[in-house]
């Protein structure tokens, strides 16, 4: 009997739950959905799965399968091919915080299938960490220590796939409505990506084999661009598996290189975020500490729109704003120091910027970046408290002391500056010369963001 399986930001054949399920099943049709409304609201995630799918086709056609690729509504698309094929099971990938399965089981049923929804290689299930109390894990370093000693499962092998006796037809690797959305950026954006199964896990290999000796003093330096693992993007359209990512590293930790806890630890931080997101999967829309939700901060504004831009004129906050809208990633340290700046000095509301990096990030997550921006706003759980306020400044001396970062992005000839300005909408009318004044000073900023909290504790 003809299984389905939906590669649903799984693009990948190795620890890939679903394809094993639907192998046993039966002959299997792999299957990708381009949804013209995540292309809207995840341009540059959406570009990244795209340029994914060439690889994925080949890693197919190794195993003298192929993909079938069809763009539209999810659950219209799978009532449709499920009636055309004649499948009798759809399977695909459960739990993603960012997706609702409703109304899936139905389509599917209507197209005369039954819809399998597997869960996704996590380093373990949802809801399997917990305190002695039976509640969730409100602040990492307890969630690391009871991580630490359960048993994560193993990756699962690619299976071997028998093929249908007829395919149906594919609309095709290219998804337009992403094309579209990101306009000028999308040429300069897909320089920066390395897609595909395979180089993801050329990355890990290369990175814990020579990087990750230096990870923990070299990480939070911007301007290193091989001190982190790189993989996040990887991670975020599923060419990769943490489970992947965690036994490899594993291995490495056991060899005694140093630096591979320490990245196994970040690991880590990505399945505390998915934990909560879980529990809480308003954590996008409302602040996970409830009072926080009367804090006066100032939805989108001018200064908003400058910050987004790059033209706050704050050198190192306009560096990761240009890095981010160029590569489609921010370097992590830098996201900090923006994200406080914005939700800070700015007092502008933290929704605001996971908004925009949910249009901008290559390397998406919904449960990341809404646990770190309710991080960094001090809003969420396990959060820096408010009070700590990066110095845009201080920070630049102290992880980008000779600018190298800073000058790549800001200096008028240099490439990040002049790759910006080719990205850029043509609205925006980039200068790259004339450098824009800060609209508060540093110190200024940091008042007004104390004040307002002291004024919200009263």
């Amino acid at each position: 009997m003809v299984q389905i399986c939906w590669f649903r930001r799984v693009l990948r054949l190795d620890d890939h739950p679903a394809l094993v399920a639907a192998a046993r099943a039966g002959p299997v049709i792999p299957l990708v959905i381009l949804d013209p409304a995540e292309a809207r609201d995840h341009p540059a995630s959406a570009q990244r799965q795209a340029m994914s799918l060439p690889h994925l086709q080949t890693a197919l056609h190794r195993h003298n399968s192929r993909l079938i690729v069809r763009r539209g509504d999810p659950a219209e698309v799978l009532e449709r091919i499920a009636r055309q094929t004649g499948a009798k099971g759809v399977h695909g990938t459960e739990g993603f915080p960012f997706a609702s399965d409703h109304g899936l089981k139905a389509a599917v049923e209507r197209g005369g299938a039954t819809l399998h929804l597997h869960p996704l290689a996590d380093l373990v299930p949802r809801a399997c960490v917990r305190t002695q109390q039976g509640g969730v894990y409100q602040v990492f370093t307890p969630f690391w220590r009871a991580l630490r000693g359960v048993d994560i499962p193993p990756p699962l092998d690619p299976p071997r796939l028998t093929l249908p006796q007829s395919w149906p037809d594919s609309d095709g690797p290219d998804w337009p409505e992403a094309r579209a959305a990101m306009d000028r950026g999308w040429d300069v954006v897909a320089e920066h990506i390395a897609a595909g199964e395979d180089a993801a896990r050329d990355r890990l290999d290369q990175f814990l084999h020579g990087p990750v000796t230096d990870y923990a003093s070299h990480r939070d330096q911007p301007w290193r661009g091989s001190a982190t693992s790189g993989l996040s993007d990887a991670l975020a359209v599923g060419e990769i598996s943490a489970r992947r990512i965690w036994h490899t590293g594993l291995a490495t930790r056991e060899d005694g290189t140093p630096g591979a806890d320490d990245f196994l630890r970040e690991v880590a931080w990505r399945e505390f975020a998915r934990e909560l997101f879980h529990e809480s999967p308003d954590m996008g829309e409302r602040c996970w500490r409830e009072g926080w939700n009367d804090f006066p901060w100032r939805r989108d504004n001018a200064d908003a729109r400058d910050w987004r831009r790059a033209r706050t004129g704050v050198p190192m906050v306009d560096a990761g704003l240009r890095e981010l809208f160029v590569t489609g990633r921010m370097h992590n340290r830098v996201r900090m120091i923006a994200g406080s700046y914005l939700t800070k000095h700015l007092l502008t509301d933290w929704r605001v910027g996971l908004d925009w990096f949910a249009r901008t990030l290559i390397d998406w997550d919904a449960a990341s970046n809404a646990m770190n921006w309710q991080w960094v706003a001090g809003c969420g759980p396990d959060a820096s408290p408010y009070f700590r306020v990066f110095n845009p400044e201080l920070q630049a001396k102290k992880f980008d002391g000779d600018a190298r970062y800073r000058d790549h992005w800001l200096k008028p000839d240099s490439p990040g500056a002049c790759a910006f300005a080719q990205a850029a909408p043509r609205s925006w009318n980039v200068d790259l010369v004339r450098r824009p004044l800060p609209a508060l000073s540093l110190s200024r900023g940091r008042a007004q963001a104390l004040t307002a909290y002291e004024d919200f504790k009263e």
